[in-house]
């Protein structure tokens, strides 16, 4: 049975008359503010053992704020059939050709007709019991806004396998981004830490502190609509959240028509007027993973797929290229 696990928080001189909940969500990452006032409200958490209620509460120099996280209640996926671009399949893996606006696995938000839910009805029960409850035969994810390559494993020595093989970032992930403006050097390697913004607690950034080490490696391919935008190739090095998202937006080419990270009224000053209504149908950030490559769980053997860039992007390309 899974037990509640308890947080600790000691208030330091930058903390003190500051709100509860603001400073829960800056010192810990792995519960975001909303989540934080929710469990306040429900008497979760005490200062100096005294439960407190109201999220806006001020605090005092060296309290002890103690936060119990109940555990999270397995929400069981049930399959749903839904339209599915299979690109090879076996008795150990699936890989899928993910199309934008599909969400991986359900989530606050999102609790069915997502790509696990399509999964399980795809493969049958029997991938229920890969990898956990909530995340069946998933070893790895693409954002909703993002098409593209990716693999699912179908029992549990193939889900351990490709789970090491990222762990130990064995596995090749290659990205085509329609960016702003054009890159320079042309070609390069991008590294920062990578953690929660902490002015916007939905969205990552680049730290000075703390994060995760991430690396993305970038190659210009191609310039659009004299320099306004171009077309990179990244490659992963690591995987965190959003990272290429964060990374071309940190040198200043954030993905083309990316809610979080980009800005739509820069790229549309910049771009010809005959390439606006282009680039204003992209209802999504312009990234597709187009390369996966992995060794298989049972052979060994090298396996390495490719995607078509989609209609969506090559349509904004179309349309920075002129119409031609």
């Amino acid at each position: 049975m899974v037990e509640s696990k308890q947080l600790h928080v000691t208030v330091g001189p930058t903390a003190v008359r500051r709100r509860l909940d603001r400073t829960l969500a800056d010192q810990i990452s792995t519960l975001s503010r909303t989540r934080l006032k929710m469990l306040i409200q429900a008497g979760l958490v005490e200062v100096d053992t005294k439960p407190i209620t109201d999220p806006a509460y001020r605090l005092s120099s060296a309290e002890r704020i103690t936060v119990t996280v109940p555990p999270s209640e397995a929400a069981s996926p049930i399959p749903q059939t839904m339209p599915l671009t299979v690109v090879y399949e076996d008795d150990d893996l699936i890989v899928i050709d993910k199309p934008a606006g599909l969400v991986v696995h359900p989530g606050p938000g999102n609790p069915d007709r997502t790509l696990v839910n399509a999964l399980l009805a795809h493969c049958g029960n029997s991938l229920s019991g890969i990898g956990g409850v909530r995340r069946p035969g998933i070893v790895h994810r693409l954002d909703k806004g993002t098409s593209g390559l990716l693999v699912a494993a179908k029992n549990d020595a193939a889900h351990e396998h490709l789970s090491k093989l990222f762990r130990k970032h064995r596995i090749e992930r290659a990205y085509k981004a329609i960016v702003f403006g054009i890159p320079s050097p042309p070609r390069g390697s991008i590294t920062g830490n990578i953690g929660r913004n902490p002015g916007n607690r939905k969205k990552m950034a680049v730290v000075a502190r703390g994060g995760k080490t991430a690396q993305t490696k970038y190659c210009l391919q191609q310039v659009f609509d004299n320099g306004a935008a171009s077309l990179v190739i990244c490659r992963l090095a690591t995987g965190r959240t959003h990272q290429i998202r964060v990374h071309m937006a940190s040198i200043g080419h954030p993905v083309l028509s990316d809610p979080l990270y980009g800005s739509r009224r820069a790229i549309l000053a910049r771009v010809s007027l005959a390439a606006r209504d282009h680039v204003r149908a992209l209802p999504r950030q312009a990234l597709h993973a187009y390369r996966l490559g992995f060794s298989h769980p049972a052979t060994g053997a090298t396996m390495t797929f490719n995607s078509n860039l989609p209609y969506d992007m090559y349509n904004v390309i179309k349309g920075l290229n002129g119409g031609r």
